[in-house]
């Protein structure tokens, strides 16, 4: 991996760099009205001869001061360019308006952290997700899901959905190239794994572990797919370190999950499904690890993720480097028998069984590596 072994800025790029920074939030801000209120999509409209002020105020039915403010912000942002007065947009604002992952990163930074992110400093002091009191009173973000405000699930779910709807068909191969008969689905959520499943092997029938509030919402989506007779649900909170796993399983699967808990407590759960599972059994783990990334940016977009772990979702997760999960799984007992980078460009999966012989045991610190 490439990035983050240099600093190559001179003085000057490194303080304009800086200062940049220094208004990150009202530059975010401004680019998500200027989205928002049509204003690019009003200069995309009129192509390559651009349109002055007056004409873009007229279109989108804003007064002029807001709009004027908004074209200056978007000159500097790069999202517009301003010749021979007359605004036209950029290939920046172009994949702002169009991008999906683009305009599912902005919805979910708006409608999720934005408010949440001012306790960040807290969060960090003292390890709880201190944001989340601007939605409610909830431990972690999950248990709140199902009670969040529409507009906040709406972004939740398309960020949380937007890469592992995608991987489906990619992964489904490798999954069912020894095909379970059984199979678990641990973090479940709305349910869309365990049906592709099924539409993928008419022999597999799969349970959905999850909480409450997640297993309601699947089971009615189950339900209305017809496939109650092959889905199962299983209510467990997996914090609860007594809470063991349901037997008969001879596959486990993990999706974007192990993300959602800290390195103490992922292993405590990796140790559960060693129990759960015989010797034979296959255990898959989906995860998007920043340090196996084929671009800056995706990584750039995964550690910035990691601080809605920080001060949204539980306080004490985040997007990982693949080390620590690879020590974790040791810890459980675990072996990696194959390792598939790439999928879909950001996720690796993680095919391991049940290793011969004695777990490995924690360092005499009882951590394992940081990087």
């Amino acid at each position: 991996m490439p990035f983050f072994t240099k600093d190559t800025k001179s003085a000057f790029e490194a303080r304009s760099e800086a200062m940049r920074i220094s208004f990150g939030p009202v530059v975010f801000q401004s680019a998500r009205v200027l989205r928002n209120s049509g204003i690019l999509e009003t200069l995309e409209k009129a192509g390559p001869t651009g349109l002055p002020m007056a004409e873009v105020v007229e279109r989108v039915g804003l007064p002029p001061y807001g709009v004027r403010v908004l074209l200056e912000s978007g000159l500097s942002i790069g999202l517009v360019t301003l010749a021979e007065a007359r605004f036209r947009i950029t290939k920046t604002g172009h994949f702002l308006l169009h991008d999906e992952l683009t305009r599912v990163n902005m919805d979910f930074v708006h409608d999720v952290c934005y408010r949440g992110f001012f306790f960040l400093d807290k969060s960090v002091e003292t390890g709880r997700p201190e944001g989340l009191k601007e939605f409610g009173d909830f431990n972690t973000i999950y248990e709140g899901l199902s009670q969040l405000p529409p507009q906040v699930q709406k972004s939740w779910f398309g960020f949380d959905h937007f890469f592992s709807d995608r991987v489906f068909p990619s992964v489904l191969p490798l999954v069912f190239k020894n095909p379970p008969r059984h199979l678990l689905d641990v973090g479940g959520n709305t349910g869309k794994w365990a049906i592709a499943c099924t539409g993928f092997n008419p022999d597999v029938a799969v349970t959905i572990m999850d909480l409450p509030g997640q297993l309601s919402v699947a089971q009615e989506k189950i339900e209305s797919k017809g496939l109650s007779s092959r889905v199962s649900f299983f209510e467990g909170n997996l914090l609860d370190e007594t809470q063991s796993f349901p037997p008969g399983h001879d596959a486990i699967w993990m999706s974007q999950f192990l993300d959602c808990f800290s390195e103490t407590e992922i292993t405590s759960i990796l140790k559960r499904c060693a129990d759960t599972l015989d010797d034979e059994g296959r255990l898959f783990i989906l995860e998007a690890f920043w340090d196996r990334q084929p671009v800056e940016v995706a990584a750039f977009c995964l550690h910035h993720t990691s601080l809605y772990f920080t001060a949204i979702a539980n306080g004490n997760s985040q997007m990982y480097h693949s080390e620590p999960f690879v020590q974790c799984l040791a810890v459980a007992g675990f072996e990696i028998l194959e390792e598939e980078d790439g999928i879909i460009l950001s996720h690796t999966l993680l095919t391991c069984k049940k290793r011969a012989g004695s777990p490995l045991t924690p360092s005499k610190t009882g951590s394992f590596a940081q990087i």
